[in-house]
């Protein structure tokens, strides 16, 4: 049996890759769409891809009226959690790809999934390049207690930092907090240039013309310095068959998880 799948954020750089591949999966069936600009219209007529039947709403609220088993959140981040919180009311499952929400945004979205019994599986980021940045920043905190983050982005973004950059401070925060050895507020200086502080570790964010999206974390021990980065490219290809694993498995999670290796065996 097919898993019944609605997709918000259908006819976006990201979701509408994701829509296609959904569309090419044995296993799955694309139900319904979220796009405002093409409410009414057929998914497939948009994106001229054949096998893409669903009809596309102008929001959640009425998508989510077609029953589906799991709500992909493709979006905007000022809408993001109002379309996960109707997902689980509709008891769906929740897969998020969207960046921007806050640890309370997230903590909330816990307590209804958990509440409902279903599973809500965040990704700042779905390819296998990010997922691999994240782990291994994690093994090299718990060995090296100095570091801080870059985000990369596009000029246009406008959250920062990204969501790979959060999940990325977030899981190294719980590892350990990072050592400064001239406390912030010391900074003789433009203490804005140290960056923000996010989850203990300082995140410097860049947004110009030229980049996608990337993370860097790097760590500094005396006379030596690691470097670990993740890059991506103008195609969203790369996202879909994470995304696709995260739609397969996050019926067997419960609550909130961050990331996807929550799902895989690392």
């Amino acid at each position: 049996m097919s898993l019944r799948i609605c997709l918000a954020g259908a006819t976006g750089w990201a979701g509408s890759e994701l829509a296609r591949g959904i569309a090419a999966a044995d296993d799955l069936v694309l139900v319904s769409a979220v796009a405002r600009r093409h409410a009414g219209q057929k998914l497939g007529d948009v994106l001229g891809e054949d096998g893409l039947d669903a009809t596309i709403f102008g929001s959640a609220a009425e998508a989510l009226t077609q029953a589906c088993d799991v709500f992909v959140e493709y979006t905007h981040p000022d809408s993001a959690k109002a379309n996960i919180l109707a997902a689980l009311e509709h008891g769906a499952h929740v897969v998020v790809g969207t960046s921007g929400l806050t640890d309370a945004d997230y903590a909330q979205i816990d307590a209804v999934a958990r509440e409902r019994r279903l599973g809500v599986l965040a990704c700042g980021n779905f390819a296998l390049t990010a997922v691999l940045l994240i782990k291994f920043a994690e093994m090299a905190a718990k060995l090296i207690p100095q570091w801080e983050l870059v985000d990369y982005a596009s000029a246009g973004k406008p959250d920062a930092p990204s969501g790979t950059v959060r999940e990325l401070a977030t899981r190294m925060g719980k590892v350990r907090q990072p050592q400064l050895e001239v406390p912030l507020e010391q900074t003789v200086g433009l203490r804005e240039t140290r960056g923000g502080t996010l989850a203990g570790s300082q995140v410097h964010a860049l947004r110009l013309p030229g980049f996608v999206i990337g993370a860097e974390a790097i760590f500094g021990m005396p006379d030596q310095t690691l470097t670990i980065r993740h890059n991506a490219g103008s195609s969203a290809k790369p996202y879909v068959g994470g995304a696709l694993l995260a739609i397969r498995k996050v019926s067997t999670l419960t609550g909130l998880h961050r990331g996807l290796d929550a799902v895989l065996e690392l």
